[in-house]
């Protein structure tokens, strides 16, 4: 008597069952909260260093000059912290799990196939739509500038949309309709941080240069005297015998780094006017006053 033959279905449904139970596993766990724990921080870093390299870029100071390591430039991407990257995360998040989240409820094996729901069947026909609105707005860079970084997302947003199941209940699969539009819709993914990261940098970096008197004000006391702009840096020549004759002020701080001190006058214009790097040492003393603080509304 001939063995019944097993159906094609029952190997799939347990070989599906045999990889849901590996990935449950401690190991499996661990593996992969790895892999995406080592994923963010590389993002980080990248997000930390175009910001960082932008921002001082504005004032003419490249990043290799300041040595930051890796851990200050994953802080720096803590900038990114606005209010419409988290509202562009929230939206990609909830477009991506969707698929995913639907299949927790798959019905079991021999269960008729669950229809799709009104919701995952408009979201599938959205997909072309959105992505030529994206492609339309990209065509219109120069115009929609400092926005243009939503044409880059939206555009990703449709290529995830086509991720749902259409009328059919059928689910993309293969190359060409699940792994190369997830690829791309990372990589315009990519484009639009990278985009949000230079247009923030930027903007923080004109909002500092307009407030110059809030920064921290810097005091150089020196031995002997230092090339500071007279004009608008007010020099003291102290009694003799002393060991710092020569003091400064009215100075404001821009960064300090292994002490090395960028300080700018006064009425400093980052367009025209030079910052000075003041490196303190045996005969240079540095000290820091506040800046001239806002004053607040009663």
């Amino acid at each position: 008597m001939s063995e019944p033959e097993e159906h094609p279905s029952h190997g799939r449904e347990a070989v599906r069952q045999a990889r849901g139970s590996d990935l449950n596993s401690p190991t499996a766990l661990l593996k992969v909260v790895i892999a995406q724990g080592t994923f963010i921080a590389a993002l980080m870093f990248y997000l930390g260093a175009m910001y960082t390299s932008t921002f001082y870029a504005y004032f003419h100071i490249s990043l290799s000059a300041l040595d930051l390591g890796f851990g200050e430039q994953v802080t720096q991407s803590l900038h990114m912290l606005k209010l419409e990257v988290l509202v562009a995360a929230g939206v990609v998040v909830l477009i991506v799990s969707g698929p995913w989240v639907g299949a927790r409820f798959r019905p079991s094996a021999g269960a008729p196939p669950r229809a799709p729901s009104r919701a995952e069947v408009v979201a599938g026909r959205l997909q072309l739509p959105v992505v030529v609105v994206g492609v339309v707005l990209l065509a219109l860079w120069t115009e929609i500038q400092p926005y243009g970084w939503i044409a880059p997302l939206i555009i990703a947003a449709g290529l995830l949309l086509g991720q749902f199941r259409d009328a059919r209940g059928r689910r993309p699969e293969g190359f060409r309709r699940r792994a190369l539009p997830i690829f791309a819709a990372g990589v315009f993914l990519f484009w639009t941080l990278t985009q949000v990261t230079v247009q923030t940098a930027e903007r923080d970096a004109r909002s500092r240069a307009r407030h110059v008197t809030e920064w921290t004000g810097v005091v150089v006391l020196s031995s002997h005297p230092l090339a500071l702009p007279t004009g608008t840096v007010t020099k003291e020549v102290l009694p003799s015998g002393l060991l710092h004759r020569y003091r400064y002020s009215g100075l404001r701080l821009l960064l300090e780094r292994d002490g090395r001190y960028y300080v700018v006058p006064l009425g400093w214009n980052v367009d025209r006017d030079a910052m000075y790097i003041v490196r303190e040492s045996d005969t240079v003393w540095i000290g820091l006053t506040p800046g001239t603080q806002p004053k607040l509304l009663g």
